[in-house]
């Protein structure tokens, strides 16, 4: 069963910084994920030049097939010595995960990372390795559906030092409430932001450290298929609702005209709810054999709109927004966050009068662009899109 690799990270920089001294780096290749956290030596500038280049280098090489022992030296060839402390430094987490499942992890001086599985944690089998005078420890395990792999800068371990925790907040007490508030059901995102509000309210939202935290979930691959639009030519509309019905995964269709060719094509009538969920988001309908069924633009520009919001929330702000909300825009916007792995559109050229009207705004006469918006951040966000039109 191929296996798909969910994956997010937030970091807070240390007070009164404007760059993060910690950086993330995540490849999807062919076969694999790889995501590599990486800690520099001090903060701001210096910190962040250290930890870019290491994560970008050790990346790029075992991405394209280098063994660690290359990329571990090539850092240290490359690294610029810190005119204060006089050495090269940068810590590192490395996880590459294959599609099958097998899974090595490489760390050197971060906080061992945690594995959760059945939202309990486990322990690894490290063993120790040295490379170019550096002990690093390695592990190899098989991972399955559902485990949770969190990885996490020291200065998720130091929070609290000078706050409220003389000696900051410890390994052991972050796997615990790490064990009591993430849960199996969450996403990357969540669970990354979950445990970064206790490491800021730790901090008094002063952080003394840069803290970051680096989430992977193993899921099934969950493929969704969206209709967007009536195709120019309307010969086409069985052929574009067969290839939206024989799809695997979850079907989704928007648009009024567009759910009424599916209804005709496929004989399932289309129900359309009077109710409204959010006022500003137009009303949904079921069709047997369809998951979602919205309006078009007006829908798709508001789904578009939470998922920025959401990902480019301020810290304050992080546990303010909730996907459990039952209007189309939301339901779009939780599937792509949470649900699905890859997402094709069908989008069908057809110009909408509605949505030439000098009246609406300027948006709506841009479904094309729209799609590619929301295209681009679901890349973003490491799903595999591809856009048909017709």
């Amino acid at each position: 069963m191929s296996l798909f690799i969910d994956f997010a990270y937030q970091s807070l920089n240390k007070y009164g910084e404007e760059l993060c001294g910690d950086k993330v780096e995540f490849v999807r290749g062919d076969g694999f994920s790889l995501a590599v956290l990486a800690d520099g030596l001090g903060s701001g500038v210096k910190a962040n030049i250290l930890s870019t280049l290491t994560s970008k280098i050790i990346a790029t090489m075992l991405a394209s097939g280098s063994s660690l022992q290359e990329a571990v030296e090539t850092i240290a060839s490359t690294l610029p010595v810190c005119s204060v402390r006089g050495i090269a430094y940068s810590t590192f987490t490395i996880v590459h995960i294959n599609d099958d499942g097998s899974t090595y992890i490489a760390e050197f001086d971060n906080p061992e990372l945690v594995l959760l599985k059945e939202n309990r944690p486990q322990p690894l089998d490290r063993r120790e390795v040295e490379i170019d005078g550096k002990k690093i420890y390695m592990t190899q395990l098989q991972l399955s559906e559902g485990d949770m792999l969190i990885a996490f800068s020291d200065g998720v371990v130091h929070a609290g030092v000078g706050c409220l925790l003389d000696l900051g907040w410890h390994y052991d007490n972050i796997v615990k409430y790490i064990q009591e508030n993430i849960t199996a059901s969450m996403s990357p995102t969540e669970a990354a932001r979950k445990l970064l509000l206790a490491v800021n309210a730790l901090y008094m939202n002063k952080c003394g450290d840069d803290s970051t935290v680096c989430v992977l979930k193993v899921k099934k691959a969950l493929p969704v298929t969206i209709m967007v639009g009536p195709p120019v030519d309307p010969a086409n509309d069985e052929k574009v609702v067969h290839e939206l019905i024989e799809s695997d995964g979850l079907k989704v269709v928007c648009g009024g005209t567009t759910s009424q060719i599916v209804s005709r094509v496929t004989g399932a009538p289309l129900d359309v709810s009077i109710n409204y969920e959010n006022p500003a988001v137009p009303p949904t309908a079921t069709m047997r054999g369809i998951d979602i069924v919205t309006e078009g633009v007006l829908t798709l520009g508001k789904a578009a709109e939470i998922i920025k919001n959401y990902l480019n929330a301020d810290e304050d702000k992080w546990d303010t927004y909730s996907l459990n909300k039952k209007d189309g825009a939301t339901q779009l916007a939780k599937m792509w966050l949470q649900q699905c792995t890859s997402v094709k559109f069908l989008v069908g050229r057809a110009l909408n009068p509605a949505h030439q009207n000098p009246d609406l705004p300027v948006s709506l006469s841009l479904k094309l662009n729209l799609i590619k918006e929301i295209a681009a951040i679901l890349r973003q966000l490491g799903k595999r899109v591809t856009i048909e039109y017709y």
